[in-house]
């Protein structure tokens, strides 16, 4: 069987599921159907030998049980000869077990035990000695088995990639039947293979050595797909490579199949780990040439948070971690760490590659001095970012999203460095002849091949830009404008006022007095007034002292003053020209070609005469942001793109952040939308309304047609 017409066995396979109808749901066939279809592969697989392993059995069985599993586990070996690294020493199989239908329970569960130590613990992962319960208590157990002992799984008939894609189809149905969310899903085959096409192709001539030893890791594994498609480029480009897999994945299920499959093919040098990669990292300490992953999109990791908040760092990143809704940077963070130093022509030091799959959330949540915005800039100015391809819509099983490949390296090439490549291979798929679940689209052969030269080119071209690595940061900086107040003083106002301070009623008529009950807009020259008029009277009828006395000014002119964008500006400070350096506030920073008067107007400080300068109070309902491209010089963009439309606005200085030399909280977001943009012009308005006159003639007639 090939990989072309897998769908054939994986229809039969599931069809065998019908029998559970009953005593399981659909979302829980998976615990029947993926434990017998890996053990119906193992029992395959181990029939060769079978008979020579029972053999030497029988001349071991009182031995130490470590001894009997090195010693058959040697001695059960492929069709090439090739020891598989497991073996059964019990009597049964399953053509033997649909023989007793009176004890098939009993025996399934010796059957099991008979395995060497490596299957049985990935046997307890699947938890199967309770379904044999079930199963038999229900009367299916018997059905079940002989419905398996009737499909050949052994490798001559069906070889690795397809007993691969076999698995994935499987998946993809005990997925769906669940309703499992967009978070938890496998990849495509073909998504896979573009991935290693991006991962591997740079490294050809490396990989095609005499004698090269590849190490892999798969953070997020699931069934190991990643794993062994990787594994067919590199062999089908060089045969005598050692290639060296190693994976870990939380789910025990899937866990156990990528293991399962692993032993199969006889990786011996190779693990595959079972736990929560993000809290307990099965390969610590432990590097690899290549990492590539499908982690969950969108999944919370509050369950993993508490215990990371614990440590002084996640995976040697001391930045902020991302949102709480969100952990798909985290294993981003994870596989860095894995990272082989590098070194220039130390083989000792060769570095790393990477390739993940994220959706859109990564590339542009949250803003400067977030959790995401700070992981993306310190990938993106420690240079690892490579290039990025956007995929279409509908190209995974159960989610319709897009999805973006993100591929970084350690050691780019020269022609590559401070350099970040997108690829828009949005428009690059084929219609399926038949939908699996969301998954309506695929990339074929010919859109492999060209997204792989495209990256390889490194070429500007209407699907490919390449961008300098500053190209998607910016600073964000707070714009004020100010204060306008108007003053007057109302009988509601009057009331508000003195319902707290009922002391200020003489200096409430004293002031009303003055000014009336007429509308003033500037209010500096009232509160100058103000302050006379209560200054003239006496002491127990002014101003408190200390706290009380800044309560009663602060309530004056929250009750009798209100907003009002023709009022004059509020001063809040009085400055003499000396008391500060424009040039001394913005020494990275390469001033704008503007008047001494106008550039500290752009940072809020305007001239007064007499060598004096006015700051205005600034009004929190007008505060505004402006994110400013890194190329771009922070006071000529301000200059250029905010004064000519606010001319009364200014730089708030508080947002200028020291630590960055003064230019301002830095972000990074990449826009994806933005970079491949292309304006559509709306059609002729002639054009639309012949076509809406068309639409209402048919109408009418329809119309016509019912009233007679």
């Amino acid at each position: 069987m090939t990989p072309g017409n897998f769908q054939q066995l994986a229809n039969f396979i599931w069809s065998v599921a019908d029998l559970l109808r009953g005593p399981y749901r659909p979302p829980q066939y998976e615990r029947v159907m993926l434990p017998l279809t890996v053990l119906r592969r193992f029992d395959a697989v181990l029939a060769p030998t079978k008979d020579e392993v029972l053999k030497r059995y029988e001349t071991l069985k009182d031995k130490d049980p470590q001894l009997i599993d090195r010693v058959l586990n040697a001695l059960a070996k492929d069709d090439e000869g090739r020891p598989l690294g497991f073996h059964n020493h019990s009597q049964l199989d399953f053509s033997k077990l649909k023989g007793d239908p009176d004890n098939v329970n009993r025996h399934l569960a010796d059957y099991i035990n008979g395995f060497s130590e490596n299957i049985r613990k990935i046997f307890e992962r699947f938890e199967f000695e309770a379904e044999i319960e079930k199963l038999e208590e229900a009367n299916r157990l018997y059905q079940v088995v002989s419905a398996f002992a009737a499909i050949d799984l052994h490798p001559r008939q069906v070889d690795n990639i397809t007993m691969g894609l076999v698995f994935e189809d499987l998946i993809r149905r005990f997925n769906e039947a669940a309703n499992e969310t967009a978070g938890d899903h496998f990849t495509p085959r073909e998504v896979i293979r573009l991935m290693v096409n991006l991962l591997l192709a740079p490294d050809t001539e490396v990989l095609t050595q005499a004698g090269k030893i590849v190490t892999i890791c798969d953070p997020a594994c699931g069934t190991g797909g990643m794993l062994a498609e990787t594994q067919n480029w590199i062999r089908a480009h060089n045969p005598e490579a050692t290639v060296k897999v190693y994976g870990q994945d939380y789910n025990p299920r899937s866990y156990a199949v990528a293991a399962s499959d692993l032993l199969i093919k006889g990786h011996r040098d190779s693990r595959i780990e079972y736990g929560n990669t993000l809290t307990n990292d099965r390969f610590s300490g432990m590097r690899f040439d290549y990492l590539l992953a499908n982690p969950p999109f969108g999944v919370d990791w509050k369950a993993e948070k508490k215990e990371i908040d614990r440590w002084p760092n996640f995976r040697g990143y001391s930045g902020k971690l991302p949102r709480i809704n969100d952990g798909a940077l985290l294993f981003l963070i994870h596989m860095i760490d894995k990272f082989q130093p590098w070194q220039p022509g130390d083989l000792d030091k060769p570095g790393s590659r990477i390739a993940i799959v994220f959706n859109g959330s990564p590339l542009f949540t949250g803003g400067a001095g977030s959790g995401e915005s700070e992981i993306r800039r310190w990938i993106i100015e420690h240079d690892w970012l490579e290039a990025i391809v956007a995929l279409s819509e509908q190209m995974f099983y159960n989610t319709g999203i897009g999805t973006f490949i993100w591929v970084l390296s350690n050691r780019k090439e020269e022609h590559r460095k401070g350099k970040i490549q997108l690829i828009d291979a949005r428009e690059r798929w084929a219609p399926m002849k038949r939908s699996l679940g969301n998954k309506r689209r695929w990339l074929d052969e010919k859109a492999i091949d060209e997204v792989t030269r495209e990256h390889g080119a490194l070429a500007e071209t209407k699907t490919s830009k390449v961008f300098d690595n500053a190209d998607f940061g910016y600073r964000r900086v707070a714009i004020q404008r100010p204060l306008r107040l108007k003053f007057q003083i109302t009988q509601t106002a009057k009331e508000y006022y003195l319902d707290t301070f009922p002391e200020m009623l003489d200096a409430v008529l004293a002031i009303e007095e003055v000014f009336g009950n007429e509308a003033h807009f500037d209010w500096n020259q009232v509160w100058d007034e103000v302050q006379k008029i209560v200054k003239r009277l006496p002491d127990d009828k002014g101003w408190a002292k200390g706290a009380r006395g800044t309560a009663q000014k602060k309530a004056f002119r929250d009750a009798f003053t209100a907003v009002e964008s023709e009022a004059e500006p509020v001063i809040a400070k009085v400055h003499k020209e000396d008391a500060f350096d424009i040039e001394a506030m913005f020494p990275s920073q390469a001033l704008p070609e503007v008047t001494l008067e106008e550039l500290k107007a752009l940072l809020g400080f305007i001239p007064a005469g007499k060598g004096r300068y006015i700051e205005y109070e600034a009004d929190p309902s007008l505060k505004d942001f402006e994110n400013i491209p890194l190329k771009e010089d922070l006071l000529s963009y301000v200059q250029r793109e905010v004064r000519p439309y606010v001319a009364d606005a200014w730089i708030d200085r508080n947002t200028l952040d020291e630590q960055d030399g003064g230019i301002g909280s830095v972000g990074y977001e990449i826009n994806f939308n933005r970079e491949f943009f292309q304006y559509q012009p709306p059609r002729p308005l002639a054009e639309i309304d012949a076509e809406l006159e068309i639409v209402e003639k048919r109408i009418m007639g329809l119309l016509r047609e019912v009233m007679e």
